[in-house]
């Protein structure tokens, strides 16, 4: 199962197309970007888990 790379942040709707901009994930998926993360301490505000970056794709 691919993840869903979700194109844009889920605190202040920052559009993060895959795969310019830095986006940040939790293991549920969650999307945030840079900012939002590094103001939320590097942790998913719906589940407590660490946000870290999401993983880049080889483009088409």
């Amino acid at each position: 199962m691919a993840l869903e790379m979700r194109e844009s942040c889920e605190k202040c709707q920052k559009s993060l197309p895959h795969p310019s901009e830095e986006a940040f994930i939790c293991s549920f998926e969650c999307t945030f970007c840079g900012d939002c993360t590094t103001a939320m301490s590097h942790r998913c505000p719906n589940c407590g888990g660490e946000l870290l970056r999401r993983p880049r794709r080889k483009a088409k």
